[in-house]
Formats: C-alpha cells, sequence, structure tokens
C-alpha cells in the first residue's frame, strides 16, 4: 500500500517516550521558519490546523494507541507532492518548540521521489 509518509523505528521509539511523557502526538512538517524544513512535533491539537493544512497520514506507531498525525501547509504540499518522507531521528538539539528537543535528539525528514505506481496509488 502506498503512503507519503513513514517513520524509522529509531523514531517511533522516541514517539513512543514523548507519547508516555505528553499524551498523542502530532507532527507539522515545517515550511523553514524557526528550524528550517524539520518536522516539529506537538502534543495532538497544540499546533492548530485549518483550510491551509494538508494532512498526509496517519502513522500508526507500535504501543501508542492512537495514530501520529502528520500535517504540511497545502502550498508546501504542492512543492512536495511527489515526495514520500521518512521521518527519522539524530543525536543533536532542534528546535525548542518541538517536543523531543530536550531529549537530545531532533526529528529530521529524510526523502525520496515517490514511484510512479505509488503516484498512481496516491491518486497524483
Amino acid at each position: 500500500m502506498a503512503s507519503r509518509v513513514d517513520i524509522t523505528p529509531a523514531a517511533a521509539d522516541v514517539l513512543r517516550s514523548l507519547r508516555g511523557a505528553h499524551g498523542p502526538l502530532m507532527f507539522h512538517q515545517s515550511g523553514g521558519c524557526c528550524d528550517g524544513s524539520s518536522p516539529m512535533c506537538y502534543p495532538e491539537g497544540e499546533f492548530r490546523t485549518g483550510s491551509s493544512d494538508v494532512l498526509l497520514a496517519k502513522l500508526a506507531v507500535e504501543g501508542v494507541d492512537e495514530p501520529v498525525t502528520f500535517w504540511m501547509a497545502a502550498a508546501q504540499f504542492e512543492r512536495w507532492r511527489h515526495t514520500h518522507l521518512t521521518v527519522d531521528v539524530v543525536p543533536g538539539r532542534g528546535s525548542g518548540f518541538s517536543l523531543e528537543a530536550p531529549e537530545g535528539v531532533r526529528f529530521l525528514i529524510r526523502s525520496r521521489l515517490l514511484t510512479p505506481e505509488e503516484q498512481a496509488a496516491l491518486g497524483d
């Protein structure tokens, strides 16, 4: 099954820990402000989404009761719509706005172009 967003096992481990401390979670893909283009992790609903945002995925994370939503600004999605995103985590300090910042790690996006088969399955 084609998807626009996946998550690495290491990032899933961090999400399980953050879920235990903060409750349900969400991502919003930053458009370049503050911390470049890092995915920002928030308690679900803390970052207000609206008609100018696109829900790209509801990530199932083993050990987390509810999916972790992944949002992106609609204008940015138009530029990235042919890209598959993978949420990963690396050592280092990211933005102070994202929940993982105090943990000494930061989420980042690894990307690749969607295959023609994936694009067709996703309706692109």
